[in-house]
């Protein structure tokens, strides 16, 4: 039901949703919590459930999203002029970025603002950014460039796009660039957040023309694949279009494990890494050990990202126990 609602969302127009309300009323509160109400009230507002309770809530998450839209988009402008009169260039990617895909800002929600600069700048940037002399606002600082860095620096950089927020010149990611790190991004934390992957069908339907798929499948070759894959599961769970899209065929071909996973994910409704408790503060609450624990137990998606596997027909199980493996010892070492 999560998945019927938001499919096409992010067009325009929304087809009305044909759903009942007591459907919309039992997965409201997914909608909610998978930052994705906004996009379920386009789908619901010019239908008699509108007048429902639980459309009252989504349609109170699209307003209050609209409000946050302008104070975000002043947040993206302070920082990148803070950075640049220290003489640093970062580049911004997801969150307002991707929120510029959607027919208006209040569709796709977004907190922090994503910003990369090369790891030499990093130190520099960090020190800016946490100077008691400008007041903070909610920067998520990348050293280096995350799920991109099988790009150098210079081509990525080369191949941003320019904005004006603001009277500040903004750089983002280039088309290809982005769509591919909004598909690794979101597989890398096991798109447990239904945004994640209508981020990646609204980036596929609104490239330009002249989208060069050369582009976005260069670099590592796993994680050419990967991002395939996550255009292929926008198609298979969202209905995302893939007219023009060269490996239409196989990502059409997806295992089918990789679409119950996304299902059961959304069903549940499990907090995305990054918004957990800490694990080193459940330790010391018993009562939080074993829900802790079962936060932590990766979902197949991000178990194989993890290790580095293909998206295949092998069982999941391995690469799950490989993973928790691997957090566990980058805990210890106190690394992760």
């Amino acid at each position: 039901m999560v998945a019927s609602i938001l499919a096409g969302s992010w067009r325009e127009p929304a087809t009305p949703w044909t759903g009942g309300a007591e459907d919309l009323a039992a997965i409201a509160p997914l909608l909610l919590r998978g930052g994705v109400a906004s996009l379920a009230w386009r789908r619901v507002r010019s239908t008699e459930l509108a007048l429902r309770p639980a459309a009252a809530e989504l349609q109170q998450a699209y307003r209050l999203q609209v409000l946050r839209a302008s104070v975000h988009e002043d947040d993206v402008a302070r920082a990148f002029a803070r950075l640049q009169a220290a003489g640093i260039e970062p580049v911004l990617g997801k969150g307002w970025a991707a929120a510029r895909l959607y027919p208006d800002a209040g569709l796709r929600p977004y907190g922090d603002v994503d910003l990369y600069v090369r790891p030499t700048a990093f130190d520099r940037a960090r020190e800016v950014l946490l100077a008691p002399d400008w007041p903070a606002a909610p920067v998520d600082l990348h050293r280096g460039f995350a799920e991109l860095d099988d790009h150098a620096a210079e081509d990525l950089e080369a191949r941003c796009r320019h904005h004006e927020v603001h009277g500040t010149s903004v750089r983002t990611f280039g088309d290809e660039d982005h769509l591919r790190l909004l598909c690794l991004h979101g597989l890398r934390h096991g798109l447990v957040r239904p945004l994640w992957l209508c981020d990646v069908a609204a980036g596929l339907e609104r490239r330009a023309p002249d989208f060069d798929w050369e582009r976005f499948g260069g670099g590592d070759a796993v994680r050419t694949r990967w991002a395939m894959a996550a255009v292929g599961l926008a198609h298979l769970v969202l209905g995302a279009r893939l007219d023009g899209v060269p490996f239409a065929e196989a990502a059409r071909g997806l295992p089918p494990w990789l679409v119950s996973a996304v299902e059961r994910e959304w069903s549940a409704g499990r907090t995305p890494q990054g918004a957990r408790l800490p694990m080193a503060a459940a330790l010391r609450r018993p009562s939080l050990w074993f829900s802790a624990l079962r936060q932590r137990w990766p979902n197949p998606i991000e178990a194989t990202v993890g290790v580095g596997g293909a998206f295949g027909h092998w069982p999941r199980f391995p690469y799950q126990v490989a993973e928790c493996m691997r957090r566990t010892a980058r805990f210890v070492s106190g690394t992760g």
